[in-house]
């Protein structure tokens, strides 16, 4: 629909109509020897100065630019193009790259994370006949997106990078050891004997508060009672939390978890409410090209660059007229 604006291009005649009806308006004063002259009918006579010429050009510039930005015009030069998400395995991508026979290809490096949204929002600028090939580990969309070319999309399925989190447990530990032994995935957890500076989380299992002093990222409380900021904290599937000046607290109603299960129960609930999603490898997929495309699909870069220019040509233009005027 954005393509109809380009029949709003004959407005450009309103400027130029403007400037030929626009009159200077100047004062007649009779002379004395004018009785003398023989009487003609005054004539009108209009002078095209530069700053009119060139105030004019400005202006239909400036409305032909606000027409292209509305029509969103979109100028295809990319052809079969091989997207890599950063950080790929090099040997892994040449040898998909000949398989698939995008030898000739353009490579196009992109974040994994935003390699699909970045293709379907500039995939305009791609040929109709143009294909591409996705390679890497890219995280799974929560919907199956929709692309106007057809595109391949082969993930390595590397496992995910191993991560440690350092936890001091203060008080009785044999609980909580039980509880981040259950702990499965990439995440691994050391448990040291007193908190120090590398401490992320500090289990607390006395019902004292503890020191002022001792402060951490993360506390997990056994007794909510040591920390008076849990008293008007809101639960969440039976955890509460809240902050204080020595950190983020953290507590669950159901405590000591009962069996294993219950355990990671609890800490999949405390990692899913703290902790972003951890984020799944998308399966390898062929996406046939969509005939009906979303309304969605942005412009690219010419629409940047046309925004640019009508602020520039707008200054220009509101200089310029200042400029006349005096």
């Amino acid at each position: 629909m954005n393509s109809l604006w380009w029949f709003a291009l004959p407005t450009l005649l309103l400027p130029i109509w403007w400037h030929r009806k626009k009159r200077v308006q100047v004062a007649a004063e009779p002379l004395a020897s004018a009785r003398f002259l023989p009487r003609t009918e005054p004539r009108q006579m209009r002078v095209w100065r530069w700053k009119d010429v060139v105030l004019l050009i400005l202006r239909c510039l400036l409305l032909a630019c606000l027409i292209a930005w509305l029509a969103d015009p979109v100028l295809p030069w990319r052809g079969n193009t091989v997207v890599v998400a950063e950080g790929t395995d090099p040997q892994w991508v040449e040898r998909q790259v000949q398989q698939a026979g995008f030898k000739e290809a353009a490579r196009l490096p992109l974040p994994a994370g935003d390699a699909l949204a970045w293709i379907r929002a500039h995939e305009r600028e791609w040929k109709p006949d143009a294909r591409l090939l996705v390679l890497g580990d890219i995280p799974m969309p929560a919907a199956l997106p929709q692309f106007i070319h057809p595109l391949e999309l082969r993930t390595l399925g590397k496992p995910a990078a191993p991560s440690e989190v350092r936890v001091a447990i203060v008080g009785e530990a044999g609980p909580w050891r039980r509880m981040f032994a259950a702990l499965t995935g990439p995440l691994r957890v050391v448990v040291d004997d007193a908190p120090n500076a590398k401490t992320e989380l500090v289990v607390w299992n006395k019902p004292e508060a503890p020191p002022a002093a001792l402060r951490a990222p993360l506390w997990w409380a056994a007794d909510a009672g040591a920390f008076p900021e849990l008293a008007q904290a809101k639960a969440v599937d039976g955890i509460r939390y809240a902050d204080s000046a020595r950190g983020r607290v953290w507590t669950a109603s159901a405590w000591p978890p009962a069996d294993p299960a219950a355990a990671r129960r609890l800490l999949e609930t405390w990692r899913r409410l703290h902790y972003a999603p951890v984020a799944h490898t998308a399966p390898s997929y062929t996406f046939a090209p969509s005939k009906v495309p979303a309304a969605e699909h942005a412009g690219g870069a010419v629409r940047d660059f046309l925004m640019l220019a009508l602020i520039v040509l707008f200054a220009l233009e509101r200089i310029l007229t200042h400029a006349r005027r005096r």
